[in-house]
């Protein structure tokens, strides 16, 4: 599946009541990483979120779906969610066989740092057999929230 991603509407778990949530794919395929970014971009400019918090939220989505196109078994699927907080949620079927192991100084390893660096919070937690990465950001609210 490449080409586009649908959105559709979801009922993520957030940090508070959600006011907007949305569910996407992310296939097991390298360029899916690209596709998923630039819909993450598209989705939080019409949330109207800041161009700072967008850029991390993006770069912290890229992350975390390289290392389940890289690292997991399909099927993946990001979930996000914007309340009192913006939530990502990557869900993949958790870690594949390793076949090798990185190199110290190669260019591989650094993506939990990034996250960790970026998100207000983050972490990970088992969902039956799936494994889920998520991360949260403070978010100011361009629109008034419902509420």
């Amino acid at each position: 599946m490449t080409g586009t991603l649908a959105l559709a509407a979801s009922t993520a778990v957030a940090a508070g009541p959600a006011r907007d949530a949305y569910v996407c794919p992310v296939p097991h395929t390298p360029e899916a990483v690209a596709l998923v970014r630039r819909r993450v971009a598209a989705l939080l400019t019409d949330w109207e979120l800041p161009a700072t918090t967008l850029d991390s939220v993006v770069l912290v989505v890229s992350e975390l779906a390289t290392n389940a196109v890289v690292h997991a078994l399909p099927p993946a699927e990001l979930r996000i969610s914007y309340g009192r907080r913006l939530r990502v949620e990557l869900c993949d079927s958790g870690p594949a066989e390793v076949y090798g192991l990185g190199l110290q100084d190669d260019e591989h390893g650094r993506g939990c740092d990034i996250v960790i660096a970026l998100a207000t919070e983050c972490g990970a937690y088992r969902e039956g057999p799936r494994s889920v990465r998520w991360a949260e950001f403070d978010a100011p609210a361009a629109r008034p929230l419902p509420y």
